[in-house]
């Protein structure tokens, strides 16, 4: 809404009022100007010579194609574009369509929005003002011009500069003028623009906006996903000193731990550990067989407060994201590797649950408490597992009898509750990259799965259902962690696949993870095992955040909620000032605006956590097509785990990446796509490629820069039963329809006429 100005007496003003009404206004046009004034005729005529006068002393600029502002200002509300990043990080906005004398502004955060957060290239809808140290934009909307974007890879050429894109699925490359690449070289990885106004039948042109590194960087892969899906990166200056000004919080009002011999146990490699446990057995006489076991989770709340910068930016990245080189955490590392990490023998904030389980692995009660602790060691996992299996050093030697043996004993009593509850079995194969310190890729390996690992991840669980069940009995709004059941489609598509393996699935009877783990279990042993986990993996829904509870089905749990990582998710953060609000535990616990805001919270906490799996993503299968590059023309062994209209994905044994055979490379027959048997059939031999089934392939190609991997097949298929001659719509013994030309003949398709699925192409 336009704001309103008294108008002034009738007549031309002189030059200082006139720039002091633009001044006000921030810009406005000749007509509005005249209105304003109440001039006509003559006076109009000398407001035009006027304007031109003030254009010429430089006192003057336009704003648009018929605005006008005074030099130097800019509008209340304008569209701007980001062009660059100042030397803090901070992003700058130029006002779209000004002249020269227009300023350029800072991109304050703004605290209000739960979108993906602004990058290079652009275009916004901003609120303007002056700030002490000059101008500022708020952001009021994200216009869409994502699709004008390009991350891309300069290619010179004697003839032209172009820019390749990163996406294996753009097909268009961009020209540049040599004025805009000079100081680029041949392999630059650029962000770029699509220019305006280009000829929709010709070349697209483009605009480099900035360049982000070197093609032949080892640890490009990663830059490229952090770009290519808009990832927050780094912190500002403000948000990092609010970060260092933290001091360690004092015993007032906390309980003491330090005496608790509570230990971390994680990755190797881990830089951060945010979750410490320790169990003992219960000596209440009520209980007898029964264990206590505490967990104690970092007190990220008590530095991270509502409504600080530094509260925000974490909001706005939602999580840490994890890359083979490197991680973008979601908080300063003085804060993830410093105060909130449980380091071995420094006192530490937490926040910590206590609980009790029966000789039956149920639990029977649960306490938080805010309290002060000491971790009196750190393991990896492997440290772990060996001292289980019998194998000690020097650091779980002496813990062996105290802290370890009790933590396995408690663990294979909660076991017997785990398994009364029967949560979804789906076993998912992980592969770990390892790499040099240079950031080449050393080896690509299976990730071993460990009963280390399942401890922890049983009493993770256990805590976090504990930190539901506290809220919803205190009334408190909280975030859950919510995996719905199967939808009635993913559960015909299932049967429909069963079926084809011979094993019958009753479609109208509700999935149950008791029965889902029953159906794995009986093809454990079989060929089939792997693709059945796989197709029973792609049957779930997406695991999503949101303040309405409908359970976990996964987990088989009425109540979830994630409380054990806000080093590394917003949402225990935002789990973490529930629970200090619902208990009293503190004047940092969850505010009345973020009461109000957790639906929009936990949608942004969705958007973060998909953005965040594409990025990891796609930076795994340009580091694994860099590490296969030198291996082009060898062979693997591999299993279909895709069956597309277009051809077979096939996922290599050996290194876990997923390459595509298409479809045109399978033979001289046409093949058509059975989406209910999950195969390719050819339409005149019968001969299927069905999902699961194991096969011999050769690397044809191997494209880094995209992570696309080209295979072809060497296995035969499986022999079928060619076709009879039905309704006289195709040839004698299954051939090709009447009037064709057979396969090599350029007309060969269904016997329908129209195709239904992709030819094969010569």
């Amino acid at each position: 809404m336009k704001k309103s100005h008294p108008r002034p007496p009738a007549g031309l003003p002189d030059k200082d009022t006139l720039l002091a009404f633009l001044r006000e206004t921030g810009s406005a046009q000749k007509t509005d100007i005249a209105q304003h004034f109440g001039l006509k005729g003559a006076d109009r005529r000398a407001l035009r010579q006027m304007i031109r006068e003030l254009e010429d002393e430089g006192r003057l600029g336009r704003r648009g194609r018929k605005g006008l502002s005074e030099a130097g200002g800019l509008p209340p509300v304008g569209v701007a574009d980001i062009v660059e990043r100042d030397v803090d990080g901070e992003l700058i906005v130029r006002l779209v369509e000004a002249s020269d004398d227009a300023p350029s502004a800072v991109l304050m955060p703004d605290r209000k929005d739960r979108g993906p957060a602004p990058g290079m290239g652009d275009r916004l809808l901003v609120r303007f003002a002056r700030g002490d140290n000059g101008w500022e934009a708020r952001l009021i909307k994200k216009l869409d011009t994502g699709a004008d974007r390009v991350l891309g890879v300069i290619r010179r050429s004697a003839r032209q500069v172009r820019i390749e894109s990163v996406d294996r699925r753009a097909k268009d490359t961009l020209i540049v003028p040599e004025s805009q690449v000079e100081g680029l070289k041949d392999g630059d990885l650029v962000l770029a623009t699509v220019e305006k106004g280009c000829d929709r039948h010709g070349p697209k042109r483009g605009k480099v906006l900035e360049k982000l590194g070197r093609e032949d960087d080892p640890r490009a892969a990663s830059l490229i996903a952090i770009h290519s899906h808009g990832l927050p990166t780094g912190f500002s200056e403000t948000v990092e000193s609010e970060a260092e000004d933290q001091a360690l919080p004092s015993l007032k009002g906390r309980e003491d731990l330090r005496n608790l011999p509570l230990i971390t146990i994680d990755p190797a490699d881990a830089r951060d550990h945010d979750d410490a446990v320790f169990a003992q057995p219960d000596e209440d006489a009520n209980n007898p067989g029964g264990w206590i076991v505490w967990v104690a989770i970092a007190d990220v709340a008590a530095y991270v407060r509502p409504g600080t910068a530094l509260d925000q930016q974490a909001r706005d990245k939602g999580n840490s994201t994890y890359f083979p080189d490197r991680v973008e955490p979601m908080l300063p590392e003085v804060l993830s590797n410093g105060l909130c990490s449980l380091k071995v023998g420094e006192n530490r904030a937490c926040l910590a649950v206590r609980m009790v389980f029966d000789a039956e692995g149920k639990k029977r009660s649960h306490r938080f408490v805010r309290g002060l602790m000491r971790s009196h060691a750190s393991l990896s996992y492997e440290q772990a597992q060996a001292a289980a299996d019998g194998r000690f050093d020097d650091v779980t030697g002496p813990i062996v009898d105290v802290i370890l043996k009790p933590l396995w004993a408690a663990y294979r009593t909660m076991l017997k509750g785990r398994k009364k509850r029967a949560p979804l079995a789906i076993e998912s194969l992980e592969r770990k990259i390892n790499m040099s310190p240079k950031g080449e890729i050393i080896s690509i390996e299976p990730r071993v799965s460990l009963e280390a690992h399942r401890l922890i991840e049983e009493m993770m669980i256990q805590a976090n259902v504990s930190a539901a069940e506290t809220l919803e009995q205190k009334r408190t709004p909280l975030i859950y962690r919510v995996h719905d059941t199967p939808s009635q489609e993913k559960v015909f598509n299932l049967a429909d696949f069963l079926q084809t393996l011979g094993r019958p699935w009753n479609k109208g009877e509700p999935p149950t993870t008791k029965k889902l783990n029953a159906l794995l279990d009986s093809m454990r042993d079989t060929p089939h095992a792997e693709i059945v986990n796989e197709v029973v993996l792609r049957s779930q829904m997406q695991a999503i955040y949101t303040p309405d509870n409908i359970g976990h089905f996964g987990l088989n749990l009425d109540r979830y909620a994630h409380f054990t990582s806000p080093i590394r998710r917003y949402s225990d953060l935002i789990v973490h000032r529930a629970l200090i609000r619902a208990l009293g535990l503190g004047k940092d616990g969850l505010t009345e605006r973020e009461v109000a805001e957790l639906s929009g919270i936990a949608e942004h906490l969705v958007m973060t956590e998909r953005r965040s799996m594409a990025a990891e993503r796609d930076a795994t299968d340009r580091y694994v097509a860099a590490f296969l590059e030198e291996r082009v023309g060898a062979t693997f062994e591999g299993r279909i785990t895709g069956v597309t209209r277009f051809g077979l994905f096939v996922r290599l044994q050996e290194t876990g990446a997923d390459g595509l055979i298409p479809i045109s490379s399978l033979g001289r027959d046409y093949f058509q796509h059975d989406e209910a048997a999950h195969a390719l059939i050819g339409h005149r031999s019968g001969d299927r490629w069905t999902l699961g089934r194991t096969v011999e392939v050769k690397l044809v190609e191997a494209t880094p820069l995209t992570g696309g991997l080209v295979l072809e097949m060497l296995s035969d298929a499986e022999e079928g039963k060619p076709p009879g001659n039905s309704g006289g719509r195709g040839g004698p013994r299954g051939g090709p329809p009447r009037g064709g030309k057979g396969p090599r003949g350029g007309k060969s398709g269904p016997p329908s006429g129209k195709p239904k699925g992709p030819r094969r192409r010569k």
